[in-house]
């Protein structure tokens, strides 16, 4: 004769049940004693119809945690372009927006290179030193990272290309291009970010951040150009 439950175990069960509802693996227990008392040939869709829910269940948890982490991520990258752009702001003169754009300001993204990129031309004052100043036509070229046709003037999020890494200065693994218009009679303006991630700027990522933060520093840097 099979030894059953002890008589405490047996009246904690039967005062709380839920506790074995709310247990997947007793559960699961349960229903795999139960076929094996039917036999291979009887199928009992209990089982079935639990095995479905379980499944469909993990599905529900997984886009839970999917959903959950990405609005972590967003709610995370917004405060730290908030805290970029505020750097921005604190710039006083255009020397000093340009460099902390290495020094201050790519630390607050997270990104190991920010630099501005910006080709020769007529309108504009002398620039610091710490602006590239590039020949006519190069910011098309780097936007085209080697392509025949450019990918057009809007951001472009992508492995590191051969054409921009003298621009970084150090070797990066993705990058982003902000393409500036600086208006009227000036000569395009590119910002470069890169980073040591290969996975930090993908072309299926979401740019609003970044044209927020390029918005910005265009405001800004067109009133230091005035100043």
């Amino acid at each position: 004769m099979e030894a059953g439950l002890d008589p405490e175990t047996k009246a904690k069960l039967i005062a709380s049940p839920e506790a074995i509802l709310s247990d997947r693996d007793l559960m699961r227990a349960l229903v795999d004693a139960r076929e094996a008392d039917l036999g291979d040939n009887v199928i009992d869709i209990r089982g079935r119809a639990m095995e479905a829910l379980e499944s469909r269940l993990d599905r529900l948890e997984s886009a839970h945690e999917t959903v959950i982490a990405a609005a972590y991520d967003n709610q995370s990258g917004t405060a730290v372009v908030h805290r970029a752009v505020l750097g921005l702001l604190e710039c006083t003169d255009l020397a000093d927006l340009v460099g902390a754009l290495q020094s201050h300001i790519a630390p607050l993204l997270r990104i190991e290179t920010l630099r501005l990129l910006v080709e020769h031309g007529p309108g504009l004052p002398r620039l610091p030193e710490d602006v590239i100043v590039l020949p006519e036509g190069a910011v098309e070229l780097a936007l085209a990272a080697g392509r025949r046709a450019p990918r057009g003037e809007d951001i472009q999020l992508r492995r590191a290309a051969i054409v921009t890494e003298p621009a970084h200065g150090r070797r990066v693994a993705s990058e982003a291009l902000i393409p500036l218009d600086l208006g009227q009679g000036r000569p395009p303006a590119l910002i470069l970010m890169g980073s040591a991630d290969p996975s930090r700027f993908q072309p299926a990522h979401g740019t609003d951040l970044l044209r927020f933060f390029a918005q910005v520093f265009r405001l800004v840097l067109l009133d230091r150009l005035r100043a």
